[in-house]
């Protein structure tokens, strides 16, 4: 079993001014706690993830003369389960792509560009409107795709072996449920129902 969490310590000497602010705001003390040591273990997170160690891993360790952002490209049109928001999606376009990836159209077109001719990627007439163009994994863009998911998935589960059952089912709703706040979340909205 892993090895409880330290606390994270005060982020500097303005977080105790910080946390009065916030009481006196009306937060509660265990929310202000917790939302202070999130914020901490957040920044700490973003770091690391934005190195995407685990996709570079299995991209050295597959061999495959792939980056990063083409393999998002790749792991866009594959769109495993609950990775993205496909509703309504059901053929990926350049434009599907860019939402679900967060990216301008025109850098997904040219990634895109790139895959085509890499042979990752064709493009292809959709089946439910053939006037508009879709992207399809080619074989081998498909084999890329699922052999770096299937790496990264091992490399999740060898973390999580050691968890017990109680902790991977309190675990993993409550890390959905922060996901689909931070997805929906809308700080202009906060703003307006604080001065309403």
């Amino acid at each position: 079993m892993p090895a409880p969490a330290k606390s994270a310590p005060p982020a500097s000497d303005e977080t105790p001014d910080l946390a009065a602010t916030l009481r006196a705001a009306g937060r509660t003390p265990g929310a202000v706690a917790a939302a202070l040591a999130l914020d901490g273990t957040m920044a700490r997170w973003r770091r690391r993830a934005m190195q995407r160690r685990s996709e570079r891993h299995a991209l050295d360790a597959l061999g495959l003369d792939l980056d990063v952002p083409r393999l998002d490209v790749l792991t866009a049109i594959l769109a495993p389960h609950g990775a993205f928001d496909c509703r309504g999606q059901d053929e990926p376009t350049v434009g599907t792509i860019a939402q679900r990836l967060g990216i301008d159209p025109s850098r997904a077109s040219r990634l895109i560009g790139d895959l085509i001719a890499s042979g990752h990627v064709r493009r292809a007439v959709s089946q439910q409107d053939a006037r508009r163009t879709v992207v399809v994994l080619t074989d081998t863009g498909r084999a890329a795709a699922e052999a770096v998911r299937a790496t990264k998935i091992d490399l999740l589960a060898a973390f999580l072996e050691d968890w017990t059952e109680a902790e991977i089912e309190t675990f993993l709703p409550l890390l959905e449920r922060f996901s689909r706040w931070t997805e929906s979340f809308d700080p202009d909205e906060e703003s307006e129902a604080k001065q309403g």
